[in-house]
């Protein structure tokens, strides 16, 4: 049991990373409380507009688009330094939001401008945050790190809230958002307190991280274009619960914010056993993996829409939450455990403006769906189109496996299989000696938590 135990832990016995989550679990528990809170106090501006909160939505995640630029930045600057700024900056929004919601004075129009500027902080934030994580841990423990990385999010989203909730209901949500300001100094207090002498960074990239060099690059690899493209389907279609669950709670069961709270966190803990699941993997996943995780998650998240009742759907939303990150962190390590390490922050940056650069236009649908065909509606359309999506990427990947005569996973660039052999948390081409064209770049490398994990 405590060599399990040891097992699953293991990335935290590198001192710089367990700083990196203590920070990290204070500070994502204080986003969710706000998520909780702007949702609840747009819902109570509007009278309940899905179409509002849909905006509002996209506001938020319209900025990502400029996250491949910000992946380039990742790649040239030292990432603690842009972590550090980006964390005061969203400090600074929260507070500028909390003010007028404690005196009264909070317009819908407020929400909007923050929004967008906490999106445009996020371009920034999610690419260095994701390419840190290598940083602390290398390349061995990448997987490992990755997966506590959405375990650790996840538990945030269990208490986050449920505490939020209920401060709701007891002092109102200017106070939550007061809370969530003051949580991103754990943040920056863990990124000051590392070690920079025990960061494994590589040679900086300097001029030549190109944003055209990064996409060109995925486009050749036929094995990483099959999850992306997965991961933009069902990104835009089936991943809108920051939007849904709020819906699902006022429109649906007409629940109270507690209530909200408690599907909120029904979801979170899905994703948390999820997250605790993947701590195990210790290689790069198949493509099968891949896709059967797409497809259970489309059929799960269909199921969902027909919830009769209120407990029914606090059951269904954990396994939703278990299989929406179990899809996203199989999509994750998939990408980026099979990427040249050189071009693996702007790999992941394209992840990251896939995954959450959809949310604008999937928060807009499904608003609309919300608001003209109800709530339920955008769980039925999301599951289906998700169901569709995973079994085509299935009939594509026999397909490429006929014509390969492959057996043994679907083939990369090089020719080697989606399995990789030798040192764990590298690409195929850096085992057989050929780095691609950027050639070796010493321990860099991506991991991140994901949109069902929300905006941090």
């Amino acid at each position: 049991m405590n060599r399990r135990l040891a097992s699953t832990f293991r990335s935290l016995s590198v001192r710089n990373f367990r700083l990196f989550v203590a920070g990290q679990v204070v500070s994502a528990a204080g986003t969710w409380m706000m998520v909780v809170a702007q949702d609840w106090l747009v819902l109570g501006l509007t009278g309940g507009s899905g179409t509002a909160l849909g905006v509002v939505t996209a506001l938020q995640f319209t900025p990502l688009l400029l996250t491949l630029y910000g992946g380039r930045l990742a790649d040239r600057y030292d990432k603690r330094m842009l972590l550090t700024v980006a964390n005061l900056a969203s400090g600074v929004l929260a507070l500028a939001l909390a003010v007028p919601a404690l005196t009264g004075g909070v317009e819908l129009w407020h929400i909007w401008v923050c929004a967008f500027a906490l999106g445009m902080v996020n371009a920034v934030e999610v690419p260095t945050r994701m390419s840190f994580v290598s940083e602390l841990v290398g390349p061995d423990l990448l997987p490992n790190a990755s997966a506590l990385s959405g375990a650790y999010f996840n538990i945030a989203r269990v208490a986050g809230p449920a505490l939020a909730g209920a401060l709701i209901t007891a002092v109102g949500t200017g106070w939550v958002m007061l809370v969530n300001a003051a949580s991103y100094l754990a943040t920056v207090a863990g990124l000051r307190m590392m070690r920079p002498g025990e960061l494994l960074r590589g040679a900086p990239a300097g001029g030549q991280a190109r944003v055209g060099d990064g996409l060109r690059y995925v486009r050749e690899r036929r094995d990483l274009v099959m999850p992306v493209l997965l991961v933009a389907v069902i990104g835009l279609f089936g991943l809108n619960f920051q939007l849904m669950l709020p819906l699902l709670a006022k429109t649906v069961f007409h629940a109270d914010a507690a209530s909200f709270g408690l599907l909120t966190t029904a979801f979170a803990a899905g994703s948390l056993l999820a997250a605790l699941a993947t701590t195990a993997r210790r290689g790069r996943p198949a493509a099968r993996t891949v896709v059967l995780s797409a497809l259970g998650f489309g059929v799960v998240e269909t199921v969902t829409g027909w919830a009769p009742n209120f407990a029914a759907a606090v059951v269904l939303l954990f396994l939703t939450g278990f299989g929406a990150l179990y899809f996203a962190q199989a999509a994750n390590h998939r990408i980026q455990l099979g990427s040249d390490p050189a071009y693996r922050g702007r790999v992941m940056a394209l992840y990251t403006l896939i995954l959450q650069g959809s949310t604008p236009l999937g928060s807009l649908l499904a608003g609309w769906l919300a608001e003209h065909l109800g709530a339920r509606s955008v769980l039925y359309l999301g599951g289906l189109v998700s169901v569709a999506a995973a079994l085509a990427a299935a009939g594509a990947e026999r397909r490429t496996k006929g014509r390969t005569g492959g057996t043994g996973g679907t083939k990369d660039r090089t020719g080697g299989t989606g399995r990789t052999k030798g040192r764990p948390g590298h690409a195929p081409e850096e085992v057989s000696g050929a780095a691609g064209p950027a050639g070796w770049a010493g321990q860099g490398g991506k991991s991140a938590p994901v949109r069902p994990g929300g905006p941090r």
